[in-house]
């Protein structure tokens, strides 16, 4: 099996499972490396497109609920394969406060680490990841093509990593 069909064959990682580390540009170009927000929780958010409807949908109730993800200690990470220079043109016009990751080269290679790459369409699947302080996966949902997340399902998670 060639390197290629392999990483197009992982899985969504398990429950409990280490998050796949990984190291990509922000809308500013900056690098951003999952693993430096260890004590921190992280809210992993893959999208298709920036500027397409139901992903500015479900960014914009982000934005408008940071305080949420800041009161239960986490950050936000939003990844898609845009380029990182779309990404700041999105950010600037939709005012998000919250990195958007560039996935854009080698083409959709994180969203393939986590298993929400769609290589048919070139794009990652509406996927949410929250990654517990140490690293670990606790919540994980993969939404089919054109259905919006439920944003009620962030406030349980996050909830529930207060109680842990």
């Amino acid at each position: 099996m060639t390197a290629a069909v392999e990483a197009a064959s992982a899985a969504v990682p398990a429950l409990g499972a280490t998050a796949p580390d990984f190291e990509l540009a922000n809308q500013y170009g900056e690098p951003v490396r999952l693993s430096s927000f260890r004590g921190q929780n992280v809210a992993l958010v893959f999208y298709p497109f920036a500027f397409s409807g139901i992903c500015t949908g479900e960014l914009c109730e982000i934005r408008d609920n940071l305080g949420m993800f800041k009161d239960s200690n986490a950050v936000v990470l939003a990844v898609s394969v845009d380029s990182k220079f779309s990404l700041r043109a999105y950010a600037a016009q939709e005012g998000y406060e919250f990195d958007l990751l560039a996935d854009f080269w080698p083409h959709g290679a994180v969203a393939t680490d986590y298993g929400v790459f769609d290589a048919g369409s070139g794009m990652a699947k509406r996927a949410t990841f929250i990654i517990d302080s140490e690293g670990k996966v606790r919540y994980s949902v993969v939404n089919p093509r054109g259905q919006a997340r439920d944003f009620n399902e962030y406030r349980t998670a996050l909830a529930d990593l207060k109680r842990a």
